[in-house]
């Protein structure tokens, strides 16, 4: 486990590091860093969902083997660590809108503002590495699972602790959102 993180931190760092393929003009070169900018939001934000997920989905499974009356409470538990990677898709979807990528035109001047495509690849990073806690929420859904299983009555609480490793990735959206519009990409 513990190499796959490794791959998956050094493949980050390399994709936010690396310069773009040498586009012809400015508004070229900075669409692409926008579209990378996109990539590592959704992309990071994606994987970390995913893996908060499967923690949280492999209790409900035990879980409702034994207590199937309880699904709609576990299934509620279980997705929350999603919501990190409707953060990054979000931030993608405001980013290509504020490069003119769908429709529309640029709300940017790419040609006065050439820095504005890195600028959007750090966007995409808040969003993205806030989006980690989407783990650690699992972590806590898949405790808030296997304690509802024991006691249906704990379920709320169980809701709210699983919530709060969410106010991370909150901030992170925000923090971009609050940088899209100082930039004028909003």
């Amino acid at each position: 486990m513990k190499a796959k993180w490794r791959i998956l931190v050094v493949g980050a760092m390399l994709l936010v590091l690396m310069q773009p393929a040498m586009a012809a003009d400015a508004e070229g070169t900075a669409k692409q860093e926008i579209i990378l900018g996109c990539m590592v939001a959704v992309a990071i934000a994606g994987i970390a969902s995913a893996i908060g997920l499967a923690l949280a989905g492999s209790s409900a499974v035990a879980v409702t083997a034994e207590k199937p009356e309880l699904f709609g409470k576990l299934l509620v538990l279980q997705v929350l660590p999603m919501t990190q990677s409707v953060y990054g898709l979000l931030t993608a979807i405001l980013l290509m809108m504020g490069a003119g990528l769908l429709g529309g035109a640029a709300k940017v001047d790419f040609a006065a503002q050439p820095w504005i495509g890195t600028a959007a690849i750090w966007i995409g990073a808040v969003v993205g590495l806030t989006g980690i806690s989407a783990i650690n929420q699992g972590m806590v859904a898949s405790a808030s699972i296997a304690s509802v299983g024991r006691n249906p009555e704990v379920a709320a609480r169980g809701i709210i602790f699983t919530v709060m490793p969410e106010t991370i990735a909150i901030f992170g959206l925000l923090v971009a959102i609050l940088l899209m519009t100082g930039l004028g990409l909003l």
